[in-house]
């Protein structure tokens, strides 16, 4: 099914040096563009992550420290993926939880001023569990009766999400289901924003989730002491709260999204 989109969607994969959102690097980085006429585009690039990469990771996807060293650094190439994305959607495998969050703290190493929480995200792994519960490799085979060749190729992967995407819409565009409260919703639609909406496990104010939005809308912390905590009670009862977080190991967006919280604060 040709996708029906309002904006450019990205389809993306990181290899990586390992799953830690803070303190791991993107090794190789692959993009599908899918312009809203349905051309496509594509960029691949290897990346010098400045770090090792684990033995495990390289065991997944092949890529060794030797492979990078003379490649350019995320810093270098992170001006031209910033405009190969702009204006555009962005959808992944498993994306809302480790790609979009790890490639959101890249850029802001970088010093590379983008928000991505302005763009819609389509998280194919999301749409597949809650119809299917299964993992991409069994996706591309249910969905594409297709073998994955090249798993953990970054572009093999990516282009194999694409077409699982596409697939869903077939296969789900009259299929019926309940939502929380037992309602009947149809999710499976081709509109990107309600494709969004449904492929989304959270209400999360950062990537990670360490802080959310509540069922009135305020934002909330979703961790230790303060959970469940309005961010803004917290910053104004225990200003040491604050410094704790920007100096321990939290992720940098997430620093980001509290220091404007704070500044916000400041102009009421």
């Amino acid at each position: 099914m040709k996708l029906n989109l309002r904006n450019p969607l990205v389809f993306l994969d990181l290899e990586t040096t390992g799953i830690n959102i803070v303190n791991d690097r993107i090794v190789e980085i692959a993009l599908l563009k899918i312009h809203i006429d349905g051309s496509e585009e594509e960029k691949v690039l290897r990346i010098n992550p400045e770090i090792p990469i684990s033995e495990e990771a390289t065991r997944i996807h092949g890529i060794t420290n030797e492979d990078l060293k003379n490649k350019p650094t995320f810093k270098e190439v992170a001006k031209s993926l910033a405009k190969f994305i702009e204006g555009c959607d962005l959808a992944g495998f498993n994306s809302n939880r480790f790609d979009i969050p790890l490639l959101a703290e890249e850029f802001l190493r970088a010093g590379v001023d983008i928000d991505l929480k302005k763009k819609k995200f389509i998280d194919i792994q999301a749409i597949f569990h809650k119809m299917e519960k299964r993992t991409l490799a069994a996706a591309y085979k249910f969905y594409c009766q297709k073998n994955l060749i090249d798993a953990h190729s970054a572009m093999a992967d990516t282009r194999a999400t694409y077409e699982v995407m596409q697939a869903q819409l077939d296969m789900y565009r009259d299929e019926e289901i309940e939502d929380q409260n037992g309602n009947p919703i149809i999710p499976i639609v081709n509109d990107m924003d309600k494709l969004s909406e449904f492929s989304s496990y959270d209400r999360n104010v950062d990537f990670v989730g360490r802080i959310v939005y509540d069922e009135n809308g305020i934002e909330v912390f979703n961790f230790g002491k303060n959970k469940g905590i309005p961010v803004e009670k917290v910053l104004e009862e225990q200003p040491g709260y604050f410094g704790w977080i920007l100096n321990g190991e939290f992720p940098l967006y997430t620093k980001k999204v509290l220091t404007n919280i704070k500044l916000r604060l400041k102009d009421k």
